[in-house]
């Protein structure tokens, strides 16, 4: 048994918070506490009114004729009025009972996963997107080139984690991908100085989606996003990994086929085939079979990969050319000795070695 596999969770995948308190309630007795002005401001900032949407500090500003510097200054107002509130302290439980419960998630949360977690539609989760900001308890990281926004409760925790994910990514190769067991393995390897209670495979899971870099495909493989068996859109990335997990070449009507059972998405014959030839990750070496050109296979016709490796190798006996050959065609080997028995291109040396014409 792997180490991850020792780790496994029990528990299900994240379900929506319950809490003892009503947060339409909670909000609105906090956003009592805050001046007018200021409390208009949040509302449209947080959409915390009947119109859900969310507005930016250029439209609240154009609206009321002032810059955008200042709306930020009238809400940063309005926030520290709040924090100073009696209601505030009042909601202290409040705040606690949700970071227990982000703190149940993994400590450190991707923002999308974690607000819908928290709120069943748009209104209640802006609600809960206004109450993180609110307490200091809750610390939310700006989306980089690297990470998703997220949350955490525990900065010495968030630390270690995106230490761990940048070695993980700078350990996996360009392009190939990994079982999903051996990368929470390799990802538990990397993870220092974390607490014990959180190495289970649904917090590794949901730390691992915090990376932009990582990625996984439909067969639970995963390896860095950019990698060809990774970043998943049509017809050709569903192709390339049907003809990879099969191993050999296959022929382009059985991929068409592959497809439809490995992913249930529709692939038609022709249109697999059509896009077989466009993309150079495919190389033709057979009658409609086609393999991987990174399994080493040549491009071009039989004659084309017997001159080609000739010119590799120098004079050959048969058997060795034919040899070499099969590694980069799917052929039969009366095929190859059709073609090279052609004197227009071959010829045959006294010591019964063959060389280029």
């Amino acid at each position: 048994m792997t180490k991850a596999a020792k780790k496994r969770s029990t528990t299900k995948a994240i379900t929506r918070a319950a809490f003892s308190f009503d947060s339409a309630t909670l909000v609105k007795r906090l956003l009592a506490a805050a001046p007018e002005r200021p409390r208009e401001v949040l509302v449209r900032r947080f959409g915390l009114g009947a119109n859900p949407e969310r507005e930016t500090l250029e439209a609240i500003g154009d609206l009321s004729s002032i810059t955008r510097e200042r709306v930020r200054q009238i809400e940063a107002a309005g926030l520290d009025a709040i924090r100073a509130s009696q209601a505030f302290k009042e909601a202290k439980e409040a705040f606690e009972e949700i970071a227990r419960y982000v703190a149940s998630l993994g400590v450190i949360v991707p923002e999308a996963e974690l607000l819908s977690a928290l709120g069943k539609d748009e209104k209640s989760r802006n609600r809960f997107r206004f109450l993180l900001m609110l307490d200091a308890t809750f610390f939310r990281e700006r989306e980089t080139s690297e990470f998703l926004s997220r949350w955490h409760v525990d900065a010495s925790t968030a630390k270690n984690v995106h230490e761990a994910l940048s070695r993980l990514y700078s350990a996996l190769p360009d392009d190939d991908v990994v079982t999903e067991a051996e990368l929470l393995d390799r990802f538990l390897d990397e993870l220092k100085g974390v607490n014990d209670a959180y190495k289970n495979e649904e917090v590794l899971k949901r730390w691992l989606s915090l990376s932009k870099n990582i990625g996984s495909n439909p067969l639970e493989q995963w390896g860095r996003a950019s990698a060809p068996a990774i970043r998943v859109k049509g017809i050709r990335d569903y192709a390339y990994l049907a003809i990879k997990r099969h191993g050999e070449p296959m022929h382009f009507s059985a991929v068409a086929k592959t497809i439809g059972e490995l992913f249930s998405k529709r692939a038609h014959v022709a249109t697999t085939h059509n896009e077989l030839i466009k993309d150079p990750r495919f190389v033709l070496v057979g009658r409609g079979l086609y393999a991987l050109t990174e399994w080493g296979y040549s491009p071009g016709v039989v004659r084309d990969v017997i001159r080609k490796t000739l010119d590799e190798n120098g004079p050959m006996k048969k058997d060795e050319i034919i040899k070499h050959v099969k590694k980069a065609r799917f052929v039969k080997d009366n095929t190859i000795l059709v073609n090279l028995n052609d004197s227009r291109y071959f010829k045959r040396l006294k010591d019964g070695r063959y060389s280029a014409a």
